[in-house]
């Protein structure tokens, strides 16, 4: 299965609507990262829009390192790395699911307990956590929880499905919303056309044509 082709499909129609819509919230917390430099943004934003993202970047870290460390493996299982772009790290999706869950926290306990779920799995089955099985091992669970249909009758693998769902389009998200996603779409954005007038046949149909002053200064009149 071409992942990045089926997710590609998935976000560019309802995966990234809902979890791009934010709500406003409004506190006095100062502006800076985690890492205490200002957060800094390149597009033209509402003033208001980027005063409630810096707020958010400030908050306290949500995640632990190993946390972290477990979204990373699972988002590049997700979306590795190929001929055409980087994979999900690279295009910053933990720091994009880090960044979400303190918005909307309503995914806080639902990552949380995932996560947690994950490494309470491998360790009775291997003994050791998702993040320190081998890549294998984490490829025989993840090949499982990634279609629900494969744990319709296993009603202990069900929390697990559920996890990776949110998971996946979390990552779908957070990859096709970056720079790299984008690329990688073939987006190109607006750009401007050549317009070279109207067709020499449809002017004389109507028994019209260009005065000397329109050719020279308003349009580029390709008469061929």
């Amino acid at each position: 299965m071409d992942r990045r082709k089926s997710l590609r499909l998935i976000v560019t129609g309802a995966v990234a609507t809902p979890l791009a819509i934010a709500s406003c919230k409004t506190d006095d917390k100062k502006t800076t990262g985690t890492n205490g430099e200002e957060a800094k943004f390149n597009l033209d934003r509402n003033p208001d829009e980027l005063k409630y993202e810096k707020e958010v970047l400030a908050k306290e870290k949500f995640f632990t390192e190993h946390e972290i460390a477990t979204i990373t493996i699972l988002a590049d299982i997700i979306i590795p790395k190929d001929e055409v772009s980087g994979s999900a790290s690279e295009a910053k999706v933990p720091e994009f699911i880090e960044f979400i869950v303190k918005d909307m926290p309503n995914h806080q306990v639902p990552m949380r307990g995932g996560l947690r779920w994950l490494d309470m799995h491998c360790l009775k089955k291997y003994e050791k956590t998702f993040k320190d099985c081998s890549q294998q091992q984490q490829m025989e669970l993840v090949d499982i929880i990634a279609y629900p249909g494969r744990v319709k009758d296993k009603p202990q693998l069900k929390q697990g499905a559920a996890f990776f769902s949110l998971m996946r389009n979390l990552t779908a998200t957070g990859f096709y919303t970056s720079e790299i996603g984008v690329k990688d779409i073939g987006y190109a954005g607006n750009k401007p056309n050549e317009w070279n007038g109207v067709p020499a046949n449809v002017l004389q149909q109507y028994k019209l044509a260009y005065t000397e002053k329109e050719l020279k200064e308003c349009i580029g009149f390709d008469s061929k």
